[in-house]
């Protein structure tokens, strides 16, 4: 079963700086890894009401399975991705992982 991984990025007090970080050097890291068989990112933004977004930027990297995610994590891509995130992140990051459940397919 396809298991994603979602980072979901608190807004940055630099934006502009997060941005440039992490489409020059964090996405690339990603891209590598093996066995990556999607990439999306979203840049939300205001919500309903017309407030702030409450995440800056989500990330979803998905996988054929579980094992293959893990994998991903652990490798040479995964700790350097892993690592970089002090170097861009300091307004948090929530990493959420699971498998994929399609409830609409066109």
């Amino acid at each position: 079963m396809a298991h994603q991984l979602t980072a979901i990025y608190a807004p940055p007090v630099d934006p502009a700086a997060f941005d440039r970080h992490d489409d020059e050097v964090h996405a690339p890291l990603a891209a590598m890894f093996p066995g990556l068989r999607s990439f999306t990112i979203h840049r939300p933004g205001p919500g309903p009401d017309g407030g702030p977004p409450a995440a800056h930027l989500v990330a979803v990297l998905t996988f054929d399975s579980e094992d293959a995610l893990n994998a991903a994590l652990s490798g040479p891509a995964g700790q350097a991705a892993v690592a970089d995130l002090d170097n861009f992140a300091q307004a948090g990051v929530t990493i959420l992982t699971g498998p994929v459940e399609v409830v609409v397919r066109q």
